[in-house]
């Protein structure tokens, strides 16, 4: 064991499956094997710039049952940009140094951020200003951080909607139905892709591929002459109308989100061919539950390699996945690159050689 050190943990942006799973991994390192004091930042950066500091002392002991739970323990956020902070009278703060300070005010030496790309950008720009020591690992559902193969969270929302394919498949041929599926993805495909081919799906749409409702009609038409009477369809929350337009709801207040596309694509396939169709919206049911073994396996991996860089002292780094091992890259490479589905990738040629419409 080296010089005790003192370290900070959170997370930031929505939850998902895995978080604690990084958590107790770390904590398993850093007191474990190096002897150092762990600090989990309550709310994200929220819990440093409360005063006093927000926090929850890490021990083995508390996080040893963490493994199979999902959400976090140490609870985040996904709004609130500490350099444009909403304040109660309406106005924007900037409030950068006061998270700065926080992180000075408990001694810390390190901070592990677990985020997505908008996370890590704000903590990189923390980190730069107040000169803090960061290492990032990356956590989305959505898969869409640049350079890695495999975010945290992504595995298990995938497994959630395969499942969820695999019992409209029942459904839907006892009914002759046309099954949609909206899964999420801000801006990238990847549950969908991955989740549809591996649930036996017939339609695909993603929004890096533009797609017709023709095209989608004469694949349910095509099934339908061929005696298959039923059909299912994944979409992504992202893709947009076939005229381009996004589908959107606004809440009382006044925050936009993805929401709608699936009804959008059962009313045009109603009308087109008068299939019988039924939407399913997974939503937020895609982050929770227990994480999978691929989850918990990267979590683990994610979690020992962030700590190890602190103990090499390296730092504004972020771990990611790359063949079948860690490696650690500059966190502002990795927020540069942001990792869309390919349209020309191994996937989408497999969807396609699979005989799945992907709607062009």
């Amino acid at each position: 064991m080296g010089e005790r050190k003192r370290i900070g943990i959170l997370t930031s942006g929505g939850d998902c499956a895995g978080l604690n799973a990084v958590i107790r991994a770390v904590v398993y390192r850093a007191t474990g094997s190096y002897g150092w004091e762990v600090l989990g930042i309550r709310q994200a950066t929220q819990g440093l710039m409360t005063q006093p500091p927000q926090f929850i002392n890490l021990e083995i002991e508390k996080v040893d049952s963490l493994l199979t739970t999902g959400g976090t323990v140490l609870g985040t956020t996904n709004k609130g940009d500490p350099f444009a902070f909403p304040m109660p009278d309406g106005t924007l703060c900037d409030r950068s140094t006061d998270i700065i300070a926080g992180y000075y005010q408990l001694g810390l030496e390190a901070l592990i951020g677990i985020g997505g790309d908008g996370s890590m950008a704000i903590l990189r720009r923390l980190a730069k200003q107040g000169n803090l020591n960061l290492v990032a690992i990356p956590k989305t559902i959505d898969n869409d951080v640049g350079i890695t193969e495999h975010s945290i969270g992504f595995d298990t929302a995938v497994n959630i909607a395969t499942e969820a394919l695999d019992r409209l498949h029942f459904t839907a041929a006892s009914h002759s139905r046309v099954m949609i599926l909206e899964v999420m993805g801000r801006d990238a495909g990847h549950i969908a892709i991955s989740a549809g081919i591996a649930g036996g799906a017939d339609v695909i749409l993603i929004p890096e591929i533009p797609y017709t409702i023709d095209r989608v009609c004469r694949k349910i038409k095509e099934r339908q002459e061929q005696g298959k009477s039923y059909s299912l369809v994944i979409v992504s929350e992202a893709v947009r109308t076939e005229v381009g337009e996004q589908i959107t709801n606004t809440n009382r207040l006044g925050q936009c989100r993805y929401g709608g596309i699936g009804q959008y694509l059962a009313d045009e396939i109603c009308t087109g061919i008068g299939a019988e169709t039924r939407v399913t919206v997974l939503g937020h049911i895609q982050r929770g539950g227990t994480p999978s073994p691929l989850e918990r396996l990267i979590a683990a991996a994610f979690g020992v390699a962030a700590v190890d860089l602190i103990a090499e002292g390296k730092y504004d780094q972020m771990v990611t996945w790359q063949n079948r091992q860690v490696v650690n890259v500059p966190i502002a490479e990795a927020i540069a690159q942001y990792r869309a589905v390919d349209p020309d990738g191994t996937l989408v040629r497999t969807a396609r050689g699979l005989g799945i419409c992907l709607g062009d």
